[in-house]
């Protein structure tokens, strides 16, 4: 008798439900019931790492999603109202106004560079309230940014990708902006900064248009999954925009040409036009709002500018391997990825179930070689750490796979005799 009600105990105490101080879920509300400022690290918290069914981690970026628009609400509420972003001694104002009704998935965002560059302060600032109307969508949040510097590379100083994230994020919750419709564009110097920035932050925009500009050290390997346009006029020869716009031109059509489903781009020469195109160049508007983002791509290429980053898509790496030069390219073909490198000995790989299925064993490949099999648990840990790098509700990873690379080693000089 007791060896019977011994084993109906075991059995109830084996098969009851989880009580909620139990579940990584309940332990997560807890935690964020505390004061943001007195939590202790996340990723610290042993409920953190328990892998997480699909519906869990679901409802655990639900959870951490309301708590980040909480508390950029809380902390960036005066950043809004003053219309200034603000990094050390650099202040980067902003205005912007709104086109159209708003979609159900959130506004478009326009950010739309002025031009100047090396040149007084006077002359930049009358750029930029240039730039506040020159263009119009018919629909979206329409932004245009005062440089915080007034040098010459004013647009792809290292500052701007930093800044430029931060003000994105303010605006996918101050203003409901859609964060897989974020457009740039820039005019001159602005062009000049929208050849830069667009291949390094790829992953945060669905297109950009280049007008004026001239690439500098730019290379458009990045902008695979970014379409991408070029106006010049065909007259506008200093710095030879118009010699290196064609370039460009001819550069993306050989790139779409060896991988057909990447590199979406238009490149015109607008006849009879110097620097100033009379506006045809407007036309980038609407070609640029046909397209939205994929944040997952099947196909990631990525090359690291002279302003490094830490993350591209499904992709990153510890800050130790930003380098500038360095090359990632990863295919996703259902359980598989695929990896190639150049001079890149670590990478994450981020995953989630809309790109794959997480209850079923992944594989990671260089060449022939097997790098990872199994599965990838969902964590609470990844999707806070995601969110947090980005505040961007439409690219976060329940899963991220550590993986070493192959290096290849450089053949040493031959000595001369």
């Amino acid at each position: 008798m007791l060896k019977t009600l011994a084993s109906i105990a075991l059995l109830i105490l084996i098969t009851r439900p989880l009580h909620a101080d139990d579940s990584p879920i309940d332990k997560l509300t807890q935690y964020l019931q505390t004061d943001a400022d007195k939590r202790p690290p996340l990723d610290k918290q042993p409920f953190a790492a328990s892998a997480l069914r699909h519906e869990d981690a679901d409802a655990a970026q639900k959870l951490l999603w309301d708590d980040h628009v909480k508390q950029i609400k809380q902390s960036r509420a005066q950043e809004m109202k003053d219309k200034k972003i603000v990094e050390g001694k650099l202040e980067m104002p902003f205005f912007y106004t709104i086109f159209g009704e708003k979609p159900q998935n959130g506004r478009s965002l326009f950010i739309s560079m002025h031009g100047g560059g090396g040149a007084p302060k006077e002359l930049n600032d009358s750029q930029w309230e240039n730039q506040k109307h020159l263009y119009k969508p018919a629909e979206g949040v329409y932004l245009a940014p005062r440089a915080p510097t007034n040098n010459w590379n004013l647009w792809h100083e290292s500052h701007i990708d930093r800044m430029f994230d931060r003000l994105i994020e303010d605006l996918i919750v101050f203003e409901n902006v859609d964060p897989n419709r974020v457009y740039i564009m820039g005019y001159s110097a602005g062009g000049d900064g929208v050849y830069q920035l667009a291949p390094r932050m790829a992953d945060r925009l669905a297109a950009a248009s280049m007008m004026a500009g001239h690439p500098n050290d730019a290379q458009p390997l990045g902008l695979r999954n970014l379409p991408f346009a070029i106006h010049v006029g065909a007259l506008d020869g200093a710095y030879n925009r118009n010699k290196i716009a064609g370039e460009w031109g001819k550069k993306l059509d050989d790139l779409q040409k060896a991988d057909p489903e990447g590199y979406i781009h238009v490149a015109e020469l607008h006849e009879g036009r110097a620097h100033w195109m009379n506006l045809e160049d407007a036309k980038a508007v609407p070609w640029m709002a046909q397209y939205t983002r994929n944040p997952f791509p099947k196909k990631v290429v990525w090359k690291q500018s002279t302003t490094t980053h830490d993350r591209f898509y499904w992709l990153a790496v510890p800050k130790e391997a930003e380098k500038a030069g360095n090359q990632i390219t990863a295919i996703l073909d259902g359980q598989q990825i695929t990896l190639d490198t150049q001079d890149v000995p670590q990478a994450y790989i981020r995953l989630n179930d809309k790109m794959l299925d997480l209850d079923k064993p992944v594989t990671l490949m260089f060449g022939d070689q097997k790098l990872f099999e199994g599965t990838a648990p969902r964590t609470i840990a990844t999707l806070s750490k995601t969110l947090t790098e980005r505040g961007d509700p439409a690219s976060i990873y329940d899963a991220e796979i550590q993986v070493k690379l192959p290096v290849k080693i450089k053949e040493p000089k031959a000595q001369a005799k």
